[in-house]
């Protein structure tokens, strides 16, 4: 169930709403005075709390919070309706629900010039225990949040794999599944915003929502895209269950741009990729270090799960070379097979090489955005490939592959998004060698909402794992992958919901794997 506020919370926060903020005396000392003063703000100012508040990127001893002051979150100037001002953020810890345990606290500056976000790093915390964590501004108190450290030792992980949220395809009831399964991380592989104007980008079944403004071109403009997704109950309800980890993929600026090339036509690419990448940062769980800067924002890290699992979370955007042969599915494209093409580039593929050589973890899992495995969409003869995926650069697949192969690394797992459609198969070092050496698996997770309700075709699913011998399943609905990892053994469980267009699907588990320990093989 929710982790929701107890009912004294609740009465806090409507008092806080009448102008005075009463805390239970069994708060204790912990509490600081600004928390127990005259919310005089809240007689008269809106809610500020609109977009939800966020964790990430734990930390043995700490995590990031995360929140936007908006109180009229599409606003089109982007400054969600807050003044031209800095305004002061309370923030609490907590070991308990109740906040009667108070770890730390503190005040964070929202600044004007960063739409009124708030990042804290939080730091000084026990290893891996679950802690409760709320904010409070000008008169009132946010819903409470839960999140986690990171163990330094752990026998068990539950983690679950998302990506593609296009909020005009459907409703995010995948991301209520997911977060009432209560993971104890969120990996988002990408694809968090859509960039399109209103009801340009139309799912089979028809869009449920719509897009508010145009094509993404402005700072303004990304930061109310992003502010209209957050908004959703469903997304604000799993960022408070969980904390998350996020990378992006396209879509957060704009379809298949690569490096400094855009994805479209449209003059005034770096600017668009500014503006995006900032708001990008602005409206994600992450730590300084990915503070945007113009045209770059690092985004590649890891995250230690103790000695059990370590995230390396990978950039296939900012530094790969333009996709080869305009683009798209592609047959006989013999410029994808340049040597020197890179998807990675030289620095984080060194990067991802000795952190494989160095992790203390038992499971090695590499989150990226595009398919890596060979996989050719034309039933029969003939090879159709996405040249905006791995194939579209095997030499360095190659070099990818070769760095798992020779890491020492026992257990690499990939996990990926982008597809719109759920799959599994192994990863091997010549996809054209039916007995080449195993490296190891890949998980594809499907869309959250993008492509609308998706289908199943059983008959073309058995034609495309018999044209694909290294591919063990593939699912066309919506939903995710929800992972437990142990000492022995990684378990991937499927999920998928029937249906987003309309809400209040039931999730159901389409396939399971299990990927034993030291045996890189999905079985």
């Amino acid at each position: 169930m929710e982790q929701n506020p107890s009912r004294r919370v609740f009465m806090i926060a409507a008092a806080a709403g009448a102008g005075s903020l009463i805390l239970p005396a069994s708060a204790g000392a912990s509490t600081p005075a600004s928390w127990l003063a005259p919310a005089r703000a809240g007689r008269t100012a809106p809610d500020p709390f609109t977009l939800g508040i966020a964790s990430g990127d734990p930390a043995a001893d700490g995590f990031v919070l995360w929140t936007r002051l908006a109180p009229a979150p599409l606003a089109e100037d982007g400054h969600g309706g807050m003044p031209g001002r800095d305004v002061e953020v309370d923030w609490q810890v907590a070991a308990d629900e109740r906040f009667r345990q108070v770890v730390r606290t503190g005040t964070a500056t929202a600044r004007a010039g960063s739409a009124h976000t708030v990042h804290v790093e939080v730091e000084g915390l026990q290893p891996g225990r679950e802690y409760f964590y709320r904010f409070r501004a000008n008169g009132h108190l946010s819903r409470v949040g839960r999140t986690r450290t990171a163990p330094t030792t752990a026998n068990s992980l539950s983690f679950a794999a998302v990506s593609c949220a296009q909020y005009e395809h459907g409703y995010y009831t995948a991301y209520r599944r997911m977060a009432e399964q209560d993971p104890d991380l969120v990996v988002h592989l990408g694809d968090y915003i859509y960039e399109y104007s209103g009801g340009v980008y139309t799912a089979a079944d028809g869009n449920v929502r719509r897009h508010a403004g145009g094509k993404l071109q402005t700072l303004a403009d990304y930061r109310v895209r992003h502010a209209q997704y957050k908004t959703d109950p469903d997304l604000q309800f799993a960022h408070r269950k969980s904390p998350w980890v996020v990378i992006f993929d396209d879509h957060e600026v704009e379809n298949n741009w690569a490096g400094d090339n855009p994805g479209t036509l449209v003059p005034g690419f770096a600017a668009r990729k500014a503006a995006g990448f900032q708001a990008y940062y602005e409206h994600m769980p992450l730590r300084r270090s990915a503070v945007a800067r113009g045209t770059h924002i690092k985004i590649n890290r890891r995250i230690e799960w103790g000695s059990l699992a370590t995230f390396h979370m990978l950039d296939t955007r900012q530094f790969r070379d333009h996709q080869p042969c305009d683009d798209g599915m592609r047959s006989g494209c013999d410029e994808r097979l340049g040597q020197e093409r890179v998807m990675l580039g030289d620095d984080q593929l060194k990067w991802l090489a000795g952190g494989l050589r160095s992790s203390p973890g038992t499971w090695d899992l590499i989150a990226q955005q595009i398919i890596v495995g060979q996989r050719d969409y034309h039933l029969g003869p003939g090879r159709e490939l996405n040249v905006d995926a791995w194939d579209g650069y095997p030499a360095e697949r190659d070099r990818l592959l070769g760095a798992l192969s020779s890491s020492g690394a026992g257990n690499p797992v990939v996990l990926t998004g982008d597809a719109h459609v759920a799959s599994a198969a192994d990863l091997v070092a010549d996809f054209d060698d039916p007995d080449a050496e195993r490296v190891g698996v890949e998980l594809v997770s499907t869309s959250i909402s993008s492509d609308g309700d998706g289908y199943h075709d059983p008959a073309r699913d058995a034609a495309l794992l018999a044209e694909n011998p290294r591919l063990r399943f593939v699912n066309e609905r919506r939903g995710y992958i929800m992972c437990t990892a142990t000492p022995e053994e990684l378990k991937a469980d499927f999920r998928t919901l029937d249906y987003i267009s309309r809400r209040g699907a039931p999730a159901k588990t389409a396939a399971t794997f299990t990927i034993p320990a030291g045996e890189r093989v999905l079985t």
